[in-house]
């Protein structure tokens, strides 16, 4: 059989196999609420030998929903929520080991079992009642800047690439973002809420206000929109990536604690742990979130070396005026 390409349409398999075995393949698979997922995966495992493992169970999904915007809507939202509190848990658990209390940064202040409680079930009702809208919507953008959802799946180093830029975009939107809602009325109105636990923990990394949570996430999810209607030459799979490890950073950044395996240990730019738990003690400077390169041009960085590197210049300049 020649090279197949899945992509989801009208009919919500769309245009799922080529000319010769699209009419025979929904024949065998239509209609969908009489098939179980496994079978649609068998049927498209058996006509396409060529896809790997992953790029059937990705076609059977779509075909098995029948519905473009629910199976993309289904599976980013268990997606978030699987990757957010899975990656939170860790966290959770280290806290609870004496042992690994001298790698807290703020090791006075551990959350309590309440803490945490309370904070999970803010985010929960923020998931559904504010980030599932958002979800839900997230096919017919991505349809309409021409992002992909065919298999089969892009190779690896065009992903890595397209991510790589799309950290950068989402750093420079986080940056100044965070740092206007730093501003007097909007700190007080908007984000204040989220610096409510002034020693962070890794569960709070999207404890916010619906509206801090729908201006800061424009830069995670509007960053592969624009690249995409730029280019037309990405996948939504890539998007998936891209916010898995958006979370990992988020919730790694809020989760308190310092190793000397922190990733900033070996590379310098990025921003950790250490640089935006002092945020929320001080509650001003390092307002980034990947990478510490617009606080460092800014002279927002607050750490012992900006003041320290602050306090010599502002002392040179007073030598100067005398």
């Amino acid at each position: 059989m020649a090279a197949t390409t899945i992509s989801m349409g009208a009919m919500g398999m769309g245009n799922l196999f080529p000319p010769n075995t699209t009419t025979f393949l929904a024949d065998a698979m239509l209609p969908h609420t009489q098939n179980t997922y496994w079978h649609e995966f068998d049927t498209i495992s058996k006509y396409n030998v060529q896809l790997n493992y992953f790029e059937r169970l990705w076609a059977a999904w779509y075909a098995f929903m029948g519905n473009d915007v629910l199976a993309t809507g289904i599976m980013s939202f268990v997606m978030h929520e699987v990757v957010y509190f899975g990656r939170s848990l860790p966290w959770m658990i280290i806290d609870r080991i004496p042992a690994l209390n001298k790698y807290k940064i703020q090791n006075q202040k551990i959350p309590t079992a309440k803490e945490q409680w309370d904070c999970a079930k803010l985010v929960l009702i923020s998931h559904f009642t504010v980030e599932l809208p958002q979800i839900w919507f997230f096919h017919p953008m991505a349809q309409y800047v021409g992002m992909s959802t065919t298999v089969p799946f892009p190779p690896l180093w065009k992903m890595a690439f397209q991510i790589a830029i799309f950290f950068v975009l989402e750093d420079a939107w986080h940056y100044w973002m965070h740092r206007a809602l730093h501003w007097g009325p909007l700190y007080k109105n908007i984000h204040k809420i989220h610096h409510q636990y002034s020693a962070p923990f890794g569960l709070a990394a999207e404890y916010a206000s619906p509206i801090e949570v729908m201006i800061l996430g424009l830069g995670t999810v509007f960053s592969p929109l624009l690249y995409c209607a730029f280019t037309k030459d990405m996948h939504i799979l890539t998007m998936y990536i891209w916010i898995v490890l958006r979370l990992f950073q988020a919730i790694d950044a809020h989760s308190g604690y310092e190793f000397p395996w922190s990733l900033h240990h070996f590379l310098p730019f990025w921003a950790g742990a250490e640089h935006h738990d002092t945020h929320h003690e001080k509650f001003v400077g390092n307002y980034s979130s990947s990478f510490r390169w617009w606080d460092m041009a800014l002279d927002t960085e607050n750490s012992p070396e900006a003041l320290k590197r602050r306090r010599e210049m502002k002392m040179a300049k007073a030598r100067k005026a005398q």
